[in-house]
Formats: structure tokens, C-alpha cells, sequence
């Protein structure tokens, strides 16, 4: 048996876990985007907030983050979370508000740039483009500078 063929386990078992992994994330992820949406919709259709889309979108940005840090760090990374939950939110809520940027300023480009006011428009531009241009961002973050803690040697992933 050559070496190559003993290390082909091992890679599929890594491979599996980061797919797991990227699952878990993605189900957390919906869950906060609903929660996220739910909220921005219900803000921009108010009476009091409705005129102020950026406002709409941190408020419900800052509730869907509380909610993703929950799923996140008892489900998608419960292996490698850390004993310090100040500093574990503290960089969650901060690579969280590098996200948020991305959907404010693709949602402020579109509003106030290119003059896209609807609902409809505002939603595309923060909910949709923000959301696919921050969730590499958050993964990758979450991985290297939040979720820390000493994860099992076998749940490693080649690259890390």
C-alpha cells in the first residue's frame, strides 16, 4: 500500500467534517438571513423607519447577529469554540460588522448612487449582493479569528 493510497481516508474523513461544517454554517446562515430579512421588512415598511433603509438594515443586522453567534458557536464550530465568550462575541459582532458594511454599502451604492429607491431594489442590493460578497468573508473570518479554540486533530482540513 503506498502512502498516498493510507492518506486517502484521512483526506475524505477532513473533507466530510468541512462539509459538515460549510452545511451547518449555511443552515445557521439561513436562519439569521430570515431573521434578518423579517426585520428589515418589517422596519422599511414602517411608518417611523420607513424612510431610512441603512437604519432598517443595522437594526436588523445587529438582532441577526446575536442569533448567527448562537447557532454558530453551539452547532457549526461547537468543536473549536472558546472559553471566553466576551472576546469570542467581541470578534464575532466585529467580522459580523465588516459583513454588515458590505450589504450597507452595496445597499447605499444602489439607493443613493444609482437612485434604486424601492423596496424591492433595496432588498437585491442588501439582501441579496451584500449577502453573497459577506459570506465568504464571515466563513473564512469566523474559522481564523473567532472560532479558535483547539479543535480535534482528525477535524482539521488540509489548508488550515
Amino acid at each position: 500500500m503506498t502512502s498516498t493510497t493510507a492518506q486517502e481516508p484521512d483526506l475524505r474523513r477532513r473533507a466530510w467534517t468541512r462539509m459538515l461544517e460549510l452545511i451547518r454554517f449555511g443552515s445557521v446562515g439561513a436562519v439569521a438571513y430570515v431573521v434578518d430579512l423579517g426585520i428589515f421588512n418589517l422596519i422599511r415598511g414602517s411608518e417611523m423607519l420607513g424612510h431610512k433603509p441603512i437604519t432598517a438594515k443595522v437594526v436588523s443586522v445587529a438582532v441577526a447577529t446575536l442569533v448567527a453567534w448562537l447557532g454558530n458557536r453551539y452547532w457549526t464550530f461547537s468543536d473549536r469554540r472558546t472559553d471566553t465568550h466576551a472576546r469570542e462575541l467581541l470578534g464575532f459582532v466585529v467580522v459580523n460588522v465588516g459583513g454588515m458594511l458590505v450589504a450597507v454599502a452595496c445597499l447605499a451604492v444602489s439607493h443613493y448612487v444609482l437612485g434604486f429607491r424601492s423596496q424591492l431594489a433595496d432588498n437585491i442590493s442588501a439582501n441579496v449582493v451584500g449577502l453573497v460578497l459577506g459570506t465568504a468573508f464571515r466563513y473564512l473570518a469566523y474559522r481564523r479569528w473567532v472560532f479558535t479554540g483547539a479543535a480535534p486533530p482528525n477535524a482539521e482540513c488540509p489548508g488550515d
